[in-house]
Parts: structure tokens; C-alpha cells; sequence
């Protein structure tokens, strides 16, 4: 199971060719991909026409959408965040602690595109997807 973070979605839909968006696109129809209602949130305000926001919000929809935040997830992003400050690590978006929290909560792997996933990778033991 794989969630795709909004750094690599935000990237796809504005059509930059990346290896993380080329992973994307050959994965989709062939692997389990997921939406978390957090990263749905991040990628659907960017848009400025209308008519983009519709075809994107209809193919994200596609997708089986989790809930990334509860109790359990928002006190454990919590500690992560403070063991990674004791160890002189700051991520800079408290959400990217919560998606990738989530996703090592759950057992997901995560395709990104953004250094603040790197100390939860390094620390914390997250499975992402190389490309």
C-alpha cells in the first residue's frame, strides 16, 4: 500500500517530468495507491481554474481515501517530532510529520519528493519508494 505525497502529485499534475512522477504514472492501474484526506487537502487548494480542479479532484477521488489523523496518529506525530528535535532534527511542516507518521503507524510506503521526510526515513524507520 503506497501513499503518494502532495510534493509528487503537485509535480505530476503541473506535467514536470521527474523520476518520482514517472514512478507515479507507471504505477498507476498496477499498484495499490492511497489518498490521505490531508494530502487530497494540499494538492486540491493549489489549483486556480476551475475546471482543474474538477478533473483533479475526480482523479484523486479514484483512489481509496484514508483518514490520516485520529488520536493515536496525532500523539504519536507529536513524539516523533519531539525524538527527532532531541536528536537536532526540525521538519519544517508539522503535516509532513503527520502523513509520514501515518504512514509508518499503518505500514504504508510513501513516494515523495521532499526533504523533510529524509530524518523519519533515517530515524524513525519509514518505508518510502525509491526511483
Amino acid at each position: 500500500m503506497i501513499i503518494v505525497d502532495s510534493s509528487v502529485w503537485i509535480d505530476y499534475f503541473n506535467g514536470k517530468k521527474t523520476p518520482k512522477t514517472d514512478w507515479l504514472d507507471a504505477a498507476l492501474g498496477k499498484e495499490s495507491v492511497f489518498i490521505g484526506d490531508l494530502i487530497l487537502t494540499e494538492v486540491l487548494q493549489g489549483f486556480q481554474s476551475d475546471k482543474d480542479f474538477k478533473k483533479a479532484k475526480s482523479l484523486l477521488l479514484s483512489f481509496p481515501l484514508v483518514e490520516m489523523l485520529g488520536r493515536e496518529v496525532a500523539l504519536k506525530s507529536a513524539s516523533n517530532y519531539r525524538y527527532l528535535r532531541k536528536k537536532g532534527v526540525t521538519i519544517r511542516k508539522t503535516i509532513d510529520v503527520i502523513i509520514g507518521t501515518f504512514c509508518i503507524h499503518n505500514a504504508f510506503s510513501l513516494l515523495h519528493d521532499d526533504r523533510d521526510f529524509t530524518p523519519l526515513e533515517k530515524h524513525l524507520r519509514l518505508k518510502v519508494i525509491q526511483s
